[in-house]
C-alpha cells in the first residue's frame, strides 16, 4: 500500500473498473502485436518505469527483459545508459526516445525522433511510440492508485 497524507491507500483498479482495465489490456495486446524485439521494448519500458517511479513495473519489465534474454549487467545500466558503454547506437536511440516520450515537456522530441528514425523503420518508430505511451499510462495508473511491487524490505534480525 502507498501512503497518501498519512492514510494507507491502495486501490485495486483491476477490479474497481474492470472494463477500463480490460480496454487497456486490449491496447497493450495491440502494441505487443507490432512484433518489436521484446528485449529492446522491455528495456524501454524499464527506463520509462524508472523515470516514473513505478516499482511494480520496474520489477515486471526487468524480469521480462531477463526472460527475453537480456543480461543482468545491462539491465543494471539502463538507468545510466547515457554514461554506459553497454548499449548499441540503435538501443541508445530507443532509450532516448522512451525518455523523450516520458518526459515530453522536458526532453525535446525532434532530435530524439530523428535519431530513432536513423535506426528504425517508420512502422517501428510508430510502434515504439505507442509502446512508450502504453507504459506511461500503466505507470501513471499504478503509481497514482498505490500499486507497488518488487521484493519487500525486511529488516534482518540480529
Amino acid at each position: 500500500m502507498a501512503e497518501r497524507e498519512g492514510v494507507d491507500v491502495a486501490i485495486d483498479y483491476r477490479r474497481t473498473k474492470p472494463e477500463l482495465f480490460e480496454a487497456m489490456h486490449r491496447f497493450q495486446a495491440a502494441v505487443d502485436a507490432a512484433q518489436l524485439d521484446p528485449r529492446l521494448v522491455e528495456m524501454g519500458r524499464l527506463r520509462a518505469s524508472q523515470i516514473n517511479g513505478c516499482s511494480f513495473c520496474v520489477n515486471l519489465h526487468s524480469s521480462a527483459a531477463r526472460a527475453a534474454g537480456e543480461s543482468d549487467e545491462r539491465l543494471h545500466m539502463v538507468s545510466a545508459w547515457r554514461n554506459a558503454d553497454s548499449f548499441s547506437p540503435r538501443e541508445r536511440a530507443m532509450l532516448r526516445w522512451f525518455e523523450a516520450v516520458t518526459l515530453i515537456d522536458e526532453e525535446p522530441v525532434d532530435g530524439a525522433l530523428a535519431e530513432l528514425a536513423e535506426h528504425f523503420s517508420i512502422d517501428d518508430v510508430v510502434a515504439l511510440t505507442w509502446a512508450a505511451a502504453a507504459i506511461n499510462a500503466w505507470n501513471r495508473v499504478s503509481v497514482a492508485l498505490g500499486h507497488r511491487g518488487g521484493p519487500a524490505y525486511q529488516e534482518e534480525m540480529p
